[in-house]
């Protein structure tokens, strides 16, 4: 067999046994990494050169992080996050005599994140149709052992709602990583009124899909209780991604 037709038949050899792991990185662009080499390079034929390899796979979110129900993350080495906005979808309604909507507006929605023992402070204020998923509202870099939380709120005739955690036993605020479900009694991708900015970022299982260094926030604003069909953990949606 001639040298390079040795190194295609391995290099296809190491892509097929890491093909489960690389098909569930289907939503980043991280792939794995390594070195191949020949010994000696030139070689007569019918003989073989020695080849030597290695392959560094790429490391999913738990590698890096630690998430502690319902939101806490503690990282593991530092780290870059990027912090952006994918949903603020708190509206204000007004009915009629008869409960029919006559009137709807978006209400101001405030995203806070805190980093270790420090005060929540703001990363993101305005309206759902202000929103834009592709615009980084916080980047910052981390050391290891670096706790972040993340907390919502809405403004509202002049004054604020209730701030929410991810610390918060009722699961006001939950963070999820790839392939999680989210915490709601009637699953989220049954929701009647399940928006449009978060279908992307559940499967056809219910399941939360992401890349494999990303961790999504779910925050519920406007009910406590679990079992009202408007809990579903729409209300504001903050994508966190971190890097090397």
């Amino acid at each position: 067999m001639h040298p390079k037709s040795t190194i295609t038949a391995l290099l296809a050899l190491v892509v097929l046994a890491c093909a489960d792991y690389c098909s569930a990185q289907a939503q980043s662009p991280l792939i794995p990494t390594g070195n191949l080499s020949a010994f000696p390079t030139i070689v007569q034929a019918g003989t073989h050169p020695t080849l030597t390899w290695d392959i560094t796979l790429p490391e999913s979110v738990v590698d890096i992080v630690t998430i502690t129900p319902p939101g806490t993350i503690t990282t593991k080495k530092q780290l870059t996050m990027n912090v952006r906005v994918l949903g603020a979808s708190v509206k204000v309604v007004w009915l009629d005599s008869r409960g029919r909507v006559t009137r709807w507006e978006w209400a101001p929605t405030e995203a806070q994140m805190k980093v270790n023992n420090g005060s929540y402070s703001r990363i993101f204020y305005n309206t759902q149709d202000n929103v834009n998923a592709n615009q980084i509202v916080k980047s910052q870099t981390l050391s290891a052992n670096t706790t972040i939380n993340f907390a919502g709120r809405y403004r509202f005739d002049g004054s604020w709602s209730t701030l929410y955690n991810s610390t918060n036993s009722n699961n006001q605020v939950v963070a999820l990583k790839d392939g999680d479900i989210p915490p709601t009694t009637t699953p989220l991708y049954q929701q009647p009124t399940l928006e449009s900015f978060l279908i992307p970022y559940l499967d056809n299982q219910g399941k939360i899909k992401l890349g494999p260094r990303d961790v999504i926030y779910l925050m519920e604003l406007t009910h406590t209780n679990k079992n009202d069909s408007g809990f579903d953990l729409q209300d504001l949606v903050l994508l966190v991604t971190f890097s090397e």
